[in-house]
């Protein structure tokens, strides 16, 4: 991606990073080299930040910061309701735009039939907003700022095994197996078909459903294939793609922590954090909620991904029970999430997510939600 002209909105920029702002800007604009300004290149993410760069959040040429406050109002827009600049002050979120957007690079694949072109990552936007809850929820939470940098870095990447996803085909695919009551996650497979080897299940897929889904009208090729494999070999295509990753992100000055591989594979997979340290199975428990709660609030998401017409918060918050009942969110961590959303502290990104205003009735039933579950009125 080329430097941008000072002054000039990155065409990028409203997609990924909102309206009200959700990662971070430089306080000036600087030219970029491989995501990053040139003079830090070669300086380790975390010195970035301790060694006063400013790094914080928002959007723009001045150091905004996206935080909520207590009428649901972006931090952004009251600043400048207010006619003030509104600083960061913590190391929350302190990623610098040009990085986030080097990242988000990483969801990029090539085309498997048009030599040189790229599909670009699959909404990239729902990663950007997932990590942004998920570090806030962290930090509520008590885990340190040097753990946040990584813990969000891996949240930003947490759906990089779908580089690649091909949205009418992988729509195609699995609209048509949730009408016929296929599992389409590997864990729900391995609970109707406990016979499969562990981490065949696309394998299994293929062999038990593919000349069905040929009658249906898809061809089953390597490349649909490869879109079975996005939902049900999580595991094996993400240990694929961070063949890629890893390397990019060293060169951005940032190193890879086994453990932020471990979070990513935790909603798919809860068994391989079976013997996890307990902070690192609470930050996957918290990037399973609130990657849950945006995905449920998420309008383009779930008209492509769930063949969802219609965003339902109490259905959102409903799931996360159940999650909670089987085990995978606890306690402490669903009430985290309940007090900051009541605090309104995530309205703007959920307002982002579905592309319209919270209802009066809609924030009604957020702001209660730190008593508990609530049915809605």
């Amino acid at each position: 991606m080329s430097a941008k002209e000072p002054g000039r909105r990155h065409p990028d920029d409203r997609l990924l990073f909102g309206a009200c702002g959700v990662v971070a800007s430089e306080k000036a604009r600087q030219p970029e080299e491989g995501g990053l300004p040139g003079a830090l290149l070669d300086t380790p993410f975390e010195q970035r930040y301790s060694a006063g760069h400013p790094f914080i959040i928002g959007r723009g040429a001045g150091p905004f910061v996206n935080v909520a406050n207590r009428r649901g109002e972006c931090a952004n827009a009251a600043a400048r309701t207010a006619g003030r600049t509104v600083r960061s002050s913590s190391s929350l979120l302190a990623l610098p735009r040009s990085l986030v957007r080097a990242v988000m690079r990483l969801y990029d694949h090539p085309h498997p039939s048009k030599r040189g072109a790229v599909i670009r990552g699959y909404d990239r936007p729902h990663a950007v907003r997932t990590a942004t809850m998920c570090a806030a929820v962290a930090e509520r939470l008590g885990h340190p700022a040097d753990r946040l940098y990584h813990y969000q870095i891996a949240c930003l990447l947490h759906d990089v095994s779908r580089a690649g996803l091909d949205r009418r085909l992988f729509g195609k695919i699995w609209s048509w197996a949730k009408a016929h009551g296929i599992p389409t996650r590997p864990r729900e497979w391995r609970a109707k078909y406990p016979t499969t080897p562990y981490g065949r299940e696309t394998e299994a897929f293929v062999s038990r459903y593919g000349r069905e889904l040929e009658k249906a009208g898809v061809p089953l090729t390597a490349w649909t294939k490869e879109q079975i494999e996005i939902r049900l070999g999580h595991a094996r295509r993400l240990r694929r793609r961070l063949t890629v990753v890893k390397p990019a992100l060293r060169r951005l000055g940032i190193q890879w922590m086994s453990w932020m591989g471990e979070v990513m594979l935790y909603y798919y997979y809860p068994e391989k954090l079976s013997r996890a340290k307990p902070w690192v199975k609470q930050l996957a428990e918290i990037l399973v909620a609130c990657e849950q709660l945006e995905a449920y609030s998420n309008r383009q998401r779930g008209r492509d991904y769930y063949g969802r017409t219609q965003e339902s918060l109490p259905k959102a918050f409903a799931y996360l029970d159940r999650l909670k009942n089987e085990g995978l969110l606890s306690e402490e961590v669903l009430t985290a999430l309940r007090e900051l959303v009541a605090e309104g502290k995530f309205d703007a990104i959920l307002e982002q997510a579905r592309g319209r205003r919270l209802t009066h009735g809609e924030r009604r039933y957020l702001r209660r939600l730190a008593n508990g579950s609530i049915t809605w009125e």
